[in-house]
């Protein structure tokens, strides 16, 4: 029987749809381009090669193709009939998260991989940090997903794919010297593996070394294809290392030429968090507003994302709301999210309406009421979702909110307080408060 680059056998008998759909695969888990392409080859070649039609509807999902996503699904769908157990698990498994229900995809997932840990196309929808567990919303998902890798470790041995996501976790858990060797390792047998140009970049931040980050992404994303789904990303995090080293002119070139939201290469969801993260830091550096840059991003954010769905893109679209002043559009959302948690679809709960609350009265300098908004909840901020450096966004505002309220003592606690080593923080007028 076939298998594919993990040994799991394959239903289909054909060596040129096994051959593509392994190539699909491969570009899937590491976010390069040619995935879909391949996928269709892998369908042309066994239109009844069910996993092929399933991993083409979700990266369709990802892509923010919902309704292509379904079609690619339903035809799974049609020829599942004498797939094995793991393969009927597999598209079954899939099929929630193009049906839109996370929490019953979530549910399933531990018990999938620990029948099949080697099921990688499984695994890489939640091995990342905003990934299936990473989005839960769930109190302590960064240390579920380590304890989830940690298990399935044994399973993967040296393989590099899986050793990138696991240092990331560990870098994320704070064991930053437990991760980095396997970074590094991951990198050494793949320099082509944008997860381990991801996690080195993390790394690099939570070690407050954003020249390291600059010239090593430098270098690596001078080979990385300028559509990649992460080329983008990774951009953002040279910007945030253009930031802090005070190279603002290029920092903002960055911005315009590598992930505002119309040249932006990834997926809607990260074309939102990313540009709206960058220009709130922006300002919070010094730096003065681009209108017509919010005016692009809330058009984009308001457009492609109508209702509430997601608590880590909520807060970001949140943000857009809060600077274009669209505060009837910002109370719809709240109210969306306030539906969503009566009826056990929202598991943040109060978290993003908390930081709207916060960033509206930033917004209109009312910084005794953004602190009262974001202070409560600087414990849960991993419930929103995204890295600890995504997440320093909230904290970064929350320390510029006690500078404007003259509450330095509240500042320097603030600071104390913060994870060891990690990066310096570009809020105007921070330096002279200590």
């Amino acid at each position: 029987m076939l298998t594919d680059r993990y040994d799991l056998p394959l239903s289909t008998t054909s060596f040129a749809a096994r051959d593509a759909y392994t190539e699909g695969c491969e570009a899937k888990l590491t976010m390069y381009p040619g995935a879909i392409e391949a996928f269709d080859r892998a369908i042309a070649a066994d239109p009844g090669f069910a996993l092929a039609h399933a991993a083409k509807a979700h990266l369709l999902l990802e892509r923010g193709n919902a309704a292509a996503a379904r079609s690619s699904m339903a035809a799974a769908h049609s020829v599942s009939a004498g797939l094995s157990v793991r393969e009927t698990s597999h598209v079954g498994f899939f099929a929630l998260l193009v049906a839109g229900d996370g929490e019953a995809a979530l549910a399933r997932l531990s018990a999938h991989l620990d029948a099949w840990p080697r099921d990688a196309l499984v695994l890489g929808t939640t091995a990342f940090t905003n990934g299936l567990i990473g989005s839960s919303g769930r109190a302590g998902q960064k240390r579920t997903l380590l304890d989830l890798l940690d298990r399935l470790a044994p399973s993967y041995g040296d393989d590099w794919w899986f050793t990138a996501h696991h240092g990331m976790a560990l870098s994320e858990n704070g064991q930053r010297d437990a991760g980095r060797p396997k970074i590094d390792r991951s990198l050494a047998q793949n320099p082509k593996n944008p997860w381990a140009a991801h996690a080195r970049a993390h790394l690099s931040y939570e070690e407050g070394d954003p020249n390291g980050a600059r010239a090593f992404l430098e270098s690596w994303l001078a080979t990385y294809p300028r559509g990649a789904p992460l080329y983008s990303h990774l951009s953002w995090h040279l910007a945030l290392g253009d930031l802090v080293a005070g190279d603002a002119a290029t920092a903002f070139r960055r911005f315009r030429e590598t992930f505002s939201p119309d040249v932006h290469s990834g997926p809607p969801r990260g074309k939102v968090n990313d540009a709206v993260s960058f220009l709130w830091r922006w300002e919070l550096a010094g730096h003065p507003r681009d209108a017509e840059a919010w005016r692009m991003m809330h058009e984009f954010a308001t457009g492609a994302f109508p209702r509430a769905g997601a608590a880590f893109s909520d807060m970001h679209i949140a943000i857009a709301q809060v600077v274009a002043g669209d505060g009837e559009a910002l109370a719809a959302r709240t109210r969306q999210i306030d539906e969503l948690v009566c009826e056990g679809r929202y598991p943040s709960g109060p978290c993003v309406p908390a930081v709207s609350r916060g960033f509206a009265a930033f917004e209109r300098r009312d910084f005794p009421a953004a602190i009262e908004a974001l202070a409560p909840i600087a414990g849960e901020l991993e419930r929103l979702g995204g890295s600890r450096a995504q997440l320093d966004l909230v904290e970064f505002t929350l320390l510029k909110a006690y500078l404007g309220a003259g509450r330095l003592d509240d500042a320097r606690r603030t600071l104390q307080a913060r994870r060891p080593g990690s990066a310096a923080i570009p809020v105007a007028g921070l330096a002279a408060s200590h």
